[in-house]
């Protein structure tokens, strides 16, 4: 039987922390209940003690969707938790999350402490969220960097102490897919009690390599995967929920599932474009403007022959009207072929070769082929719509 995996949302917490990204309080409700109709499985609103407008837009995302986990992040602090469950008291879900720094270089340079000093006040932060609500995620921030011993130590420590979600950042971004992998691999194998919580992967992008440590931790027991609409977040970026959600509907072979509803995808990344007023790269896989874009000869002739030649994807799988010939100087006879019959013109093989070699001289010169183009150029050789 496949597994599920969870989904957790962090564009309006991890992503907005991405400068010049930030929203008003409407605007996060109205992401908030676009990620919900995507069938996102925790949406992570904020950061509430971090300034009062945090806290009111975690107060009003949790009030504004039904079927969803709210979470509000913490630090291992007192206040910072009691503030967040006052903030999450509206949420028909709530979740905490609270954590600590676990790498030796976090505990020796971040926090100027010691490990055992570390582990106790990982402990006391869920035995205090425990009071406010049953459902508390423990971050051991660095954990990529971290020492997997002490790691599991910390783990089962929190487990014990009553998390239900234990998350394991590569907070910056170090790990190979290999690593990270062997490292939610050596959790599952050396902490005794780790199957009272759910393992999870919040993967950084500084390497280029987030989706795929976060597809490693996958393969190797996390059941939840945090990330972000357009992989956006701090520096190079988060795992993009995405990628990640295509990666597991494409490869039956993970056997696992998300709830997400895939035709959203498009929408909401346009949504969270927009309004973060941070563009998505043309070829960002997924949901970038070229990701179901042709332009080479080879490549369209074997799309027109048979869309799974070139594609992987549907591109109406995830909210994409359809895939697109564009016509440019790489393009051949099939292209220019397929773009001349939806005009309404039909010609020989003869004449298309001889359309074809005024098109290239056309191409050359011009970086965009549109539609009126061709009709100038068809008028120019004196062809008639059949």
């Amino acid at each position: 039987m496949a597994d599920k995996i969870h989904i957790f949302d962090t564009t309006l917490r991890d992503g907005e922390q991405v400068p010049g990204c930030q929203l008003n309080r409407e605007e996060k409700i109205q992401v908030a209940q676009a990620l919900e109709r995507l069938g996102v499985d925790i949406i992570e609103a904020g950061f509430p003690v971090s300034s009062p407008g945090d806290f009111d837009s975690v107060v009003a995302i949790a009030g504004a969707v039904d079927d969803v986990t709210v979470c509000g992040l913490t630090r291992a602090v007192e206040n910072d938790i009691i503030v967040a469950a006052e903030a999450l008291k509206g949420a028909n879900r709530p979740r905490i999350h609270t954590g600590i720094g676990a790498s030796d270089f976090h505990i020796k340079h971040k926090f100027k402490s010691t490990r055992e000093k570390i582990l106790e006040r990982g402990v006391a932060a869920v035995k205090l969220a425990r009071n406010y609500t049953d459902d508390i995620e423990f971050y051991a921030e660095d954990a990529g960097r971290a020492d997997n011993e002490f790691l599991a130590r910390l783990i089962e420590a929190v487990i014990s102490a009553g998390a239900t979600v234990v998350n394991i950042p590569d907070t910056t971004g170090y790990c190979l897919p290999e690593m990270y992998g062997a490292k939610i691999k050596y959790l599952r194998d050396n902490v005794p009690n780790i199957d009272k919580a759910i393992i999870s992967c919040h993967c950084h992008n500084d390497l280029g390599l987030a989706t795929a440590n976060s597809i490693a931790g996958v393969q190797n027991g996390a059941r939840q995967v945090e990330c972000t609409i357009n992989g956006i977040g701090e520096r190079a970026g988060n795992t993009s929920l995405e990628e990640v959600a295509m990666v597991i509907k494409v490869h039956s072979a993970l056997n696992c599932y998300t709830d997400i509803v895939s035709p959203e995808l498009s929408g909401i990344s346009k949504m969270v474009s927009r309004l973060m007023r941070m563009p998505v790269q043309p070829n960002k896989a997924i949901v970038g403007r070229n990701a179901f874009a042709h332009s080479s000869g080879i490549h369209q002739d074997g799309v027109l022959k048979n869309r799974e030649n070139y594609e992987i994807l549907a591109p109406e799988d995830v909210g994409v009207d359809s895939s697109e010939i564009i016509l440019t100087a790489r393009s051949g006879k099939a292209a220019l072929n397929h773009h001349l019959e939806r005009l309404g013109f039909d010609l020989s093989k003869e004449t298309l070769s001889n359309v074809y070699t005024k098109f290239l001289l056309m191409a050359d010169s011009k970086k965009n082929i549109e539609d009126r183009d061709l009709t100038d150029l068809m008028k120019s050789l004196e062809i008639s719509i059949n």
